[in-house]
């Protein structure tokens, strides 16, 4: 089959609307940011909306990094033609991850996050505030080693993503099949570090906010919400650059496996979710069902939100074949489905994050938000605007330009 006349050296150009409206959106964020920080009274509550973005940012990110591994290792010829949208959520990675980690340390040096184990007195039988369970968690849940598995984790997804991505650029130049074994090679490894590892980087930087309680699928259901989100966030920047006139090589074939990944895995999530909550509710343990007790007696509202946006709505909507073919009903769907695990994100991080009496919803969430929204676009389409919008010497680039379901 032939190459058809596509434009294997299209660059994208990172101008106009995208661009101004993106530093607009990371002007809000700095100034809900800057209010919230400027009264005392809301500082947990600006700090746990920083924790939440941050985590996300850079979920999102890893996620990037996380599809290139699995398409070198599955050697998937459908993804070829857009490898390069992952590729560049994956080089912004080390932004998210310092911005994570100065969240994360600024948080733990103020007390205004994981007070639940860090704070005064908690592993010292001699204090009033001392904590038998607490005390046991101390060999893990100390400062030291805590940052120090951020840093390690963070660092090792960041130094994998960068060598994807640049022996995906080498690949352009010499040709070859030499970038394309190291690719392989090396994502397999790295599946095999992010599987094992992403679940700790979960219970350290989630469900250590609240640290009595604990879930051995709480590490299974953030990757499933990670994976979800990164492929929602692919699919939105695929059919924007699409209906913008790039990328015209990816055809409603490509758009179908997203929705498919995208159907698939949020019925995965709904599942760990639910795998979770079954259990807890049905063994009654009072200190396993708090978790759950917390949210439906202080955020109802978000607990039934998340349900709807995370699990009804893809698959109600992805549900038909033709749906998934359809670039309006995948785009919103998409955006559905990154919002819905905002809220995921949200119901998980606040109840354990923030005192009842700073609860509330407004500037600093929506502010803060569409900030990270903002850096977050502007990072990617500028690290996507540096390379042609397409790997011309992937070994099954043919394969995805001809691809048809």
């Amino acid at each position: 089959m032939g190459t058809h006349n596509y434009n294997l050296t299209e660059q994208f150009e990172f101008t106009g609307k995208a661009k101004t409206l993106s530093i607009i959106a990371i002007v809000i964020g700095i100034a809900a940011i800057g209010f919230g920080f400027s009264k005392e009274t809301l500082h947990e509550r600006t700090f746990a909306n920083l924790l939440l973005m941050a985590y996300y940012f850079a979920c999102v990110c890893m996620s990037g990094a996380f599809f290139l591994a699995v398409q070198f290792v599955a050697q998937a010829g459908w993804s070829a033609s857009i490898l390069r949208v992952p590729e560049a959520m994956a080089k912004v990675l080390p932004i998210a991850v310092v911005i994570l980690l100065v969240v994360i340390g600024l948080g733990l040096y103020t007390h205004n996050l994981y007070h639940h184990w860090h704070a005064e007195g908690l592993t010292d039988p001699n204090s009033e505030n001392y904590d038998k369970l607490i005390d046991g968690k101390s060999s893990f849940l100390n400062v030291p080693f805590f940052m120090g598995r951020q840093f390690v984790f963070l660092t090792v997804y960041s130094v994998f993503a960068y060598f994807l991505a640049k022996w995906s650029n080498n690949e352009d130049v010499e040709g070859g099949l030499n970038s394309y074994r190291k690719s392989f090679k090396y994502s397999c490894v790295f599946l095999v570090i992010y599987g094992f590892t992403t679940p700790i980087f979960a219970f350290d930087t989630v469900m250590s906010l609240e640290a009595h309680w604990f879930s051995t699928m709480f590490g299974w259901y953030n990757f499933a919400a990670m994976w979800v989100s990164s492929l929602a966030a692919i699919a939105i920047i695929l059919i924007l650059l699409r209906k913008a006139g790039y990328m015209s090589w990816v055809n409603n074939s490509h758009l179908h496996n997203l929705g498919q990944f995208i159907f698939g895995f949020s019925i995965f999530w709904t599942y760990v979710w639910f795998a979770q909550f079954m259990l807890i509710y049905y063994a009654n343990i009072p200190e396993e069902t708090v978790y759950f007790y917390n949210r439906w007696e202080n955020y109802e509202f978000w607990w039934y939100l998340n349900l709807v946006l995370n699990f009804l709505s893809p698959v109600l909507l992805l549900m038909d074949r033709d749906n998934k073919r359809q670039e309006n009903v995948l785009l919103g769907v998409s955006i559905v489905v990154l919002c819905g695990h905002w809220v995921d994100y949200y119901q998980m991080i606040m109840p354990g994050a923030v005192e009842k009496g700073e609860n509330g919803f407004g500037f600093i969430e929506i502010g803060t938000a569409l900030g990270f929204v903002g850096l977050f676009t502007f990072t990617v389409l500028r690290a996507l605007s540096k390379k042609p919008l397409i790997a011309k010497n992937h070994p099954f680039l043919q394969e995805s330009l001809n691809h048809h379901l």
